[in-house]
């Protein structure tokens, strides 16, 4: 059964409590910590991204820099600078927008949805958080010329290799498949094989698809987020870490040593995930500073004074 994690507290009142799974695991792969349903598989939605990265470059994906590799692995909130690297994907394969097969939907971040609002411009493929993964398998698809409608499909040869190198990274059995948010097969892996995932790409040889791809993201986490995402914010403030973000309360990361993390909040909310994720890494030996510390215990407000705060309830972590 999943655990109490995180806490609502206002007033000294618990307010509410957010349930979830959790698994650390050693530098040497082994656990080292767990609570919950660790080895339950999941829909690791877009933490999945590094390792459909990592398929794209083992089936000859170029990017010119990393960022283009950043935004192929990205949960972007659609500002300019992320919408200009999907402009530049499409454009180098001579791809226009409608080629996407995402869904159309409007940027994340609230200035840039709020700029596409006050110009009266509809929702787009191309503002979709995933679109910039979508734009590199489009460009994985001409290059090895395969179809480039239809590549959503299971069956399409490109979610064959995306499945076949999830399998090899998480160990998972193949087994029967999701739909993702943007309509891409995804392959349910528990936390504790998600979490040895990103260890072997954190730890990996210099210059391989993985380490390729941990490299991008830790250059560019703000290419893969957005402004103020967590995974910017944490990645900032801790040298050396690679993680990801995936809807519905998942996160996944590792340090450069190869000590990772995983977790799966049952209710998906995002207000839990800050305080959980930094409880995690502080129990993997990572130094809280000021700012951290700030982020670990964010404020529960009442007439906008501070009358409380959501935290890692103290001692389960």
């Amino acid at each position: 059964m999943s655990v109490d994690l995180v806490e609502v507290v206002r007033s000294g009142f618990r307010e509410c409590v957010h349930r979830g799974s959790v698994a650390v695991l050693g530098a040497d792969g082994d656990p080292t910590f767990a609570l919950g349903e660790v080895h339950v598989p999941i829909y690791p939605r877009s933490t999945n991204k590094p390792m459909q990265a990592v398929t794209l470059l083992r089936n000859g994906f170029d990017p010119v820099d990393d960022a283009e590799l950043a935004i192929a692995t990205a949960s972007h909130f659609g500002e300019p600078d992320h919408v200009d690297l999907v402009r530049r994907l499409l454009d180098r394969f001579g791809f226009d927008e409608p080629a996407l097969e995402c869904p159309p939907d409007l940027p994340l971040d609230e200035r840039a949805r709020a700029m596409v609002l006050c110009h009266d411009r509809p929702p787009s493929r191309i503002y979709m958080n995933c679109s910039g993964k979508h734009a590199a398998m489009l460009a994985t698809c001409a290059i090895n010329g395969w179809p480039t409608t239809g590549y959503l499909d299971s069956s399409h040869p490109l979610q064959r290799a995306v499945i076949s190198t999830v399998i090899e990274m998480t160990g998972e059995p193949e087994t029967d498949l999701g739909i993702d948010g943007c309509g891409l097969p995804i392959i349910p892996v528990s936390l504790i094989n998600l979490a040895r995932a990103f260890a072997a790409m954190a730890t990996a040889a210099p210059g391989t698809p993985e380490r390729r791809v941990a490299d991008a993201i830790r250059t560019h986490p703000r290419v893969i987020s957005g402004t103020n995402g967590p995974d910017l914010l944490t990645m900032d403030a801790t040298p050396g870490l690679v993680c990801k973000i995936g809807a519905d309360g998942v996160h996944a990361g590792a340090l450069p040593d190869g000590t990772s993390f995983a977790y799966k909040i049952d209710d998906g909310a995002d207000r839990a995930r800050m305080p959980l994720t930094l409880a995690i890494l502080q129990r993997m030996g990572v130094e809280w500073s000021d700012a951290l510390a700030e982020l670990a215990a964010p404020a529960v407000l009442g007439g906008g004074a501070r009358v409380g705060v959501i935290r890692a309830i103290p001692g389960v972590l």
